[in-house]
Order: structure tokens, then sequence, then C-alpha cells
């Protein structure tokens, strides 16, 4: 590995990553139960196609004119996909009412002995952000992430993982990678970093964990909601406002500035945010080192984009900090 560059912005196909399950793909009993969930007879339906997972996220469209959204997965075919499911109806359950994020409204399956699993979501109007990211996508987004972060301290739910117990295996990722003699002595500093973060991320927020663009909609007056509450953790407020920008600075935005004058950031110790991004740097380059995904096949490349774009900004900050 020598010096990773990242390209501005990324080549992958935003909004057209996933290779999904459609409405289609159900077996005709599932089809049917789902009808008598959303209480109208399903005459079309469109699939949305970002992300990583292979499970069927459409949207649907009733007889009575009304929209439903839905994702699905088999626990044969698509494992990781429903597990993940499964896991955010767990979680979904224990966000409050009126956060900006689609309501949970009812499941199928999903128990041990079930093999599919589907959950029914309100459908929320509107897009991914544009990318290559703007500043005013930014900023709305980076609004959102302080208002959540407001709404949930302390973390409603019980039972849930801290960020350190989540991700306590990804220091060690350090060790997988291949890295040049150029780069060594740099790898070295990241990795004593990344080894640190238990400290610095603790907290009572409810942490998302997976802020990206393919995880953010766009209203039709130009709010957003957060969506994928699949793995949310506790942790530091801070956290997901520093995940947000990781895109962002890949297209060539000033984050800095922006870290200067955010609410919450402003006030976190540089060497903070450094030891998480040094985190995240070992494991996207981890990560993207991996063999690819049949049914995901733009993961691997998404994966080590993100961590050249975190290995870039921290040689950046860590010669003037």
């Amino acid at each position: 590995m020598t010096s990773p560059t990242p390209a501005h912005p990324t080549t992958l196909p935003h909004g057209d990553t996933a290779l999904r399950l459609g409405w289609v793909h159900l077996p005709p009993p599932l089809r049917r139960a789902v009808e008598q969930k959303v209480g109208t007879t399903v005459v079309d339906s469109y699939s949305c196609d970002a992300g990583f997972t292979p499970g069927l996220a459409s949207v649907l469209l009733g007889a009575d004119g009304t929209r439903h959204f839905i994702k699905a997965a088999s626990m044969k075919a698509q494992r990781y996909a429903a597990t993940s499911y499964r896991e955010e109806a767990r979680k979904a359950r224990t966000l409050p009412p009126g956060l900006p994020a689609p309501r949970l409204r009812w499941t199928i399956g999903g128990g041990p002995a079930d093999e599919w699993i589907v959950l029914g979501f309100e459908y929320v109007e509107g897009h991914q952000p544009a990318r290559p990211w703007s500043d005013a996508n930014l900023r709305t987004a980076s609004d959102l992430m302080v208002r959540i972060a407001d709404q949930l301290t302390p973390a409603p739910g019980l039972g849930l993982e801290t960020f350190a117990e989540a991700f306590e295996a990804w220091p060690a990722m350090w060790h997988t990678l291949a890295v040049s003699d150029e780069d060594f002595d740099f790898a070295e500093e990241l990795e004593g970093l990344a080894a640190r973060f238990a400290e610095v991320t603790a907290g009572d927020t409810l942490v998302h964990a997976d802020v990206r663009d393919d995880n953010l909609i766009v209203r039709p007056d130009g709010s957003m909601v957060l969506c994928d509450w699949n793995w949310p953790v506790r942790g530091a407020r801070w956290l997901d406002s520093l995940f947000l920008l990781i895109g962002p600075r890949g297209d060539g935005l000033d984050v800095e500035a922006h870290i200067a004058a955010h609410p919450l950031l402003a006030e976190v110790d540089p060497e903070h945010i450094d030891i998480v991004l040094a985190l995240m740097t070992g494991y996207f380059l981890h990560a993207g080192a991996q063999p690819p995904v049949s049914n995901s096949p733009w993961l691997r490349e998404f994966a080590r984009w993100q961590g050249e774009v975190c290995w870039a900004w921290l040689a950046e900050r860590r010669r003037t900090t």
C-alpha cells in the first residue's frame, strides 16, 4: 500500500450499487401476506438500488394509491441481509417518536424457524443527496446529525452494545494490511491511534454508526431523514457527525472548515478525531482488500475508496495538527 490517493469524486455508480431482489421474486404467499399488512393490492413496485446489500428494498404502489416501503430477505439465499434486517427490526422499535427517520410499521417473519423476514416502513418521498456532495447538502445533513444526537441522548432502549464493544476487533485489522516501506512509519502511527479508540468514543448517545449518502433521504422541501438503523450503538454524540464527513471529504469539500464551525466537532480534541479516523481507515482498507462479493459487486471498491479518503485526510491532519 503506497500513499493511497482517492479519486475525487468516486467512480461508483451512486444510487445503483445494489443487486436486489424485486417484488416479483417474493413467494406468492409472502406477497399476499404483505398485501394484507398494507391493506391493498400491490399494482406496481420499483427497487431502490442504492446501498450494498442484496435484499429487497422496494417501494410498493397500492391499488388505492398509497405507497409503502418494504425490505425483505431470505435466511437461505441472503443470510447477511436477512440478519441485518432482523437487527434493524429489533432496534428500530426503540427509536423515539418524532425522530427524522422512517417509522417501522410492521414485520413478517424473522423468527428462528422463518425463512423470510419482511419489514414494512412508512414511505418517505425523496431521493439521495446528489454526488459529488455539495456544501448545501452537507449543511443540511450536518444539522440533521446534530438534531438526532440531541434527540437520542440519553440513548433509548436497553442492552445496546457500546461503540467500543461493537468494534473491538477493528484495531487489529491494521495487522492484516500490506504496507510499503515508504508508508510503514505512518501506518504504525495510525495503528497506535486506532488502538486507543475505546477511550474517546464512550458516551450515552444512540449512534447510527453508518451515516452515508445512501442512508439519507432528501425530501421535497429540502429537509433530510436518516434511514437504515441496522447497527446503532451507544457512544459519543459527535461520532455520526464525523462519519458523515468521509464522503464529502472524498468529493473534495473543505471539511476542516466545517469541523471548525461545527457545534459538536469543534469542541472535540483533534487527537480524538484522528483516533476515530485511524480506526475507520484500518477497517475500510482491510474490507477493501477482501475477495469480491458476487451479489454486491461495488462493496469492496467502496470500502477501499473510503479507506483511501481517510488515509489522505489523516496524512494532512497529522502534518498540520
